[in-house]
């Protein structure tokens, strides 16, 4: 019964942390296609080398107008972008200025729904800003509080504007929280002075499996421009997914490494307790192979005893949280922030892993269980009889 609970409890373990580390993953990318990058990007070769304002989409009018008609593109949203500084009466901060079409923006990273406080842009009014909760508490800045912005134009000029806080938004990525400022397009292209035109082209797709297929076409119809996927703008991202596999594994084996020392201890001491019937079997005839494969077969029947119980637990309580969600806020809100992750995060059960899942466990029951069967066998009849 001790190995039984000891797998349920050890497979339970390992299961409950790749179903979290799964579900933070999977939250995270959603976070980063639907509230950051998008699917894809499309910008002039040469404007992220340092978001100079001059390079513009040409013809990004024609290039907004075919790809919203892509079978595959759910929304297209353009966007104006530079660099510059964010001015008070208490200091300054270098940011990012987004300028962008409201109702589109709204849709393609969720701003409206990020608001903490104030109201989103007011159609008939100009020079609104909106700012990031961490940006405003640095700058000591609240809704109706007024700030300059600094920054070059397209001839390279010297240029700025007034802005008043229209809304403070929160995300569940703080440090982009404090880089990125949004005001409307038309404001920032009169002060970039370029018209109707914009650097970038957002796009958000109907489905994640097209990524690849769909970059693949807009390169071959405009192979001037850089089309990048959310992997190549967020590579950390990208890499945490495919290491978290790899860190997933290495928690499982570490567990079940622990786990190794109940079932070797488990063992040897039904080994001691049985050695007069170890020794009787033996004095009768019975060789050491059969005897070594009594203890082996013992430790493997009581691991899958115990493996079934641990899949079902696991299962059960990753559907119960992935229905209901997990509250991480318990480790701090801004600790999970400031890495990019939200404090509510719904484990899927790693149906994918469980292969390799029930290796780990049935590799470990096998190791565990040669010391034990080796102690057994190694017994002499008599020595073991006066016991």
């Amino acid at each position: 019964m001790v190995i039984i609970l000891s797998i349920a409890v050890g497979l339970f373990a390992g299961i409950a942390v790749l179903a979290l580390y799964k579900g933070m993953m999977k939250s995270r990318v959603r976070t980063v296609i639907d509230a950051e990058v998008g699917h894809l990007q499309i910008h002039d070769i040469n404007f992220k080398k340092d978001y100079e304002p001059k390079f513009v989409l040409t013809d990004g009018a024609a290039i907004l107008k075919t790809v919203s008609s892509m079978p595959a593109v759910k929304l297209a949203a353009p966007r104006s972008i530079t660099t510059g500084m964010l001015s008070t009466t208490t200091g300054s901060a270098g940011v990012q200025i987004n300028g962008v079409v409201p109702q589109l923006e709204y849709e393609a990273s969720q701003l409206k729904k990020k608001i903490v406080a104030g109201k989103v842009f007011d159609p008939v009014k100009n020079n609104e800003i909106m700012i990031g909760q961490k940006l405003a508490t640095k700058m000591k800045l609240k809704v109706r509080s007024k700030l300059v912005l600094t920054f070059t134009d397209t001839a390279s000029n010297m240029v700025s504007g007034a802005f008043r806080v229209t809304a403070i938004y929160k995300s569940d990525n703080t440090p982009l929280d404090e880089k990125n400022v949004y005001i409307t397009m038309t404001d920032l292209n009169a002060l970039l002075g370029i018209s109707n035109g914009f650097h970038e082209v957002m796009l958000l797709l109907k489905n994640d499996n097209d990524v690849n297929k769909v970059q693949q076409e807009l390169k071959r119809a405009f192979p001037a421009y850089q089309i990048e996927s959310w992997r190549e703008i967020s590579p950390e991202t990208d890499f945490m997914v495919k290491t978290t596999d790899q860190y997933s594994y290495i928690i499982m084996v570490i567990i079940m490494f622990a786990l190794a020392f109940g079932i070797v201890n488990t063992m040897l001491m039904a080994v001691l307790e049985r050695t007069r019937e170890i020794g009787m079997m033996m004095a009768l005839g019975t060789n050491r192979l059969k005897v070594f494969s009594l203890i082996f077969l013992e430790t493997i029947f009581l691991t899958l005893a115990g493996t079934p119980i641990g899949i079902l637990i696991g299962w059960g309580t990753s559907a119960y949280f992935n229905e209901h969600g997990l509250d991480l806020s318990g480790m701090g809100q801004d600790m999970m922030s400031s890495f990019g992750f939200g404090t509510m995060v719904y484990p899927e059960f790693p149906a994918d892993k469980l292969l390799a899942v029930l290796l780990i466990v049935t590799g470990t029951a096998i190791i565990s269980c040669l010391f034990p069967a080796i102690k057994a066998v190694k017994l002499r009849p008599v020595e073991a009889l006066r016991r």
